[in-house]
């Protein structure tokens, strides 16, 4: 679709969205969102007709790009048929939709539970384990997102907790495996395996076995800058939650539905959870969707016992027939097949050759369309380009690398001193070429920050 300029109708979009609308995490006199027209695969466009390559997938979430004409063809007949209905029916999109995600879940995950989104899938899988086990407390990482809902803040590890902590009962962090800045001062994957595993242990033990219902982890943590964990630490949490009869949680809400190159993260470590979080992907962000795979054991809680929770939408049909066509397409157009051959063959290879050139990119990191660059000022003592949380002029470096990739067509995805590659996972060669040779811009522009 060819752009058509159309700057009076922006105008009146923005005047209507800066006098209503009230945007998240945000700081709502400060903020100049761009107006946007429409958008067709890996592209958006405003209303001045600029267009932009999306190498943010919106939130992480349009992993079969904007538009998809099946998709939304879905959307329309089943909103012709039945456009909505209540949970406690069954209905055929509803039925479909659970049947395919519990066929591609690892394991014993057969049991679906729908929600509208992530954080709300969050919160009903640690409740879940808090039930089945009769315990209060739940270990997360440090380093990680969960969701902006009541537990799911709390469980998040990064600084948007700080203003919603509540300093809930029942909430302990931990470090989890990030060895490019180790917190157990490890020189090698194997030994940062170790530690974590064993700092793991050390807090259960310290917390009391007996009073931990749940560890849940981000199978490869997303916002927080897509640390792939070592070898072993996903299969030794697991031994350790089995030893002490802990629910193990995966979040795979980012991370799940192809953009790791695998259908869910977890099958790149052969580990199953015992419940497993998801959203974005499973329909593309078409219509909001998320949900928790639950394993036979937990199911068998509640077999006949009612599990205390649900919501109005749970299975929206128009969710729910959005995501049996987009997991129908991603089938028929092998596009976790080529998530994974993108990321083998053009975003890790190009990655690592602009990290070669560009001093201020201190590590490359990522699996299939799921990339992160940590920017830094010196690749020595690698302290980061901006400091932790940096906001106004702290963060002028960023912003600067941001602009100008918006300018040269780009939507970069960024998130403090980093900058993540995560296009649609039907991205093709040639648009993932086109990003990176505007990051290979922008990055100049973060060199002019380096030591």
């Amino acid at each position: 679709m060819t752009p058509q300029p159309n700057p009076q109708v922006g105008a009146a979009v923005k005047a209507a969205d800066r006098a209503h609308v009230f945007h998240s995490w945000s700081a709502q006199e400060l903020i100049d969102p761009l107006a946007v027209a429409g958008a067709e695969g890996s592209y958006f466009w405003d209303y001045d007709g600029k267009r932009y390559l999306d190498f943010t997938s919106g939130l992480v979430f349009t992993n079969i790009g904007y538009q998809h004409p099946k998709v939304v063809a879905a959307i329309q007949e089943q909103a012709a048929t039945l456009s909505t209905f209540a949970p406690a029916f069954a209905v055929e999109a509803r039925s479909e939709a659970a049947r395919l995600i519990a066929e591609r879940t690892p394991g014993d995950l057969d049991k679906i539970f729908f929600t509208n989104g992530g954080a709300e899938a969050v919160e009903n899988a640690t409740r879940m384990a808090r039930l089945h086990t009769g315990r209060p407390k739940i270990l997360s990482a440090y380093r990680s997102y969960h969701g902006a809902t009541s537990t799911a803040i709390n469980l998040t590890g990064d600084p948007r907790r700080w203003p919603n902590d509540i300093g809930a009962a029942g909430v302990v962090h931990f470090w989890a495996p990030f060895l490019y800045r180790s917190p157990f001062h490890a020189e090698n994957e194997r030994q940062e395996c170790e530690r974590a595993l064993q700092h793991l242990e050390d807090t259960i033990a310290f917390e009391g076995p007996g009073t931990i219902a749940a560890v849940i982890l981000e199978t490869i943590p997303g916002t927080a800058g897509i640390m792939t964990p070592p070898p072993g630490y996903l299969t030794g949490v697991r031994e350790i939650c089995d030893r002490y009869g802990i629910v193990f949680v995966l979040d795979e809400v980012m991370a799940g539905f192809g953009r790791t190159g695998k259908w869910f993260a977890a099958d790149h470590y052969e580990v199953t959870p015992d419940l497993m979080t998801f959203a974005k992907g499973v329909n593309s962000g078409y219509v909001p969707l998320g949900g928790v795979a639950i394993s036979s054991a937990i199911a068998e809680t509640f077999a006949r016992r009612p599990y205390p929770g649900g919501l109005t939408y749970s299975g929206h049909p128009l969710a729910c027939a959005a995501a049996v066509a987009t997991i129908n397409v991603m089938e028929e157009e092998g596009i976790v097949e080529q998530a994974a051959r993108i990321g083998e063959t053009v975003l890790g290879p190009g990655l690592r050759e602009l990290a070669e050139r560009h001093p201020s990119v201190g590590e490359v990191r990522g699996t299939g369309v799921f990339w992160a660059l940590e920017l830094v000022k010196d690749r020595e003592t690698r302290e980061p380009l901006v400091p932790y949380n940096a906001a106004g002029t702290d963060n002028a470096p960023m912003a600067a690398f941001g602009a100008t990739a918006k300018a040269h067509g780009l939507w970069p995805f960024i998130n403090m001193n980093r900058t993540h590659v995560v296009p649609p996972c039907n991205v093709t060669e040639a648009e993932a070429k086109e990003g990176l040779a505007v990051l290979d811009m922008a990055l100049s522009i973060a060199d002019e920050h380096t030591v």
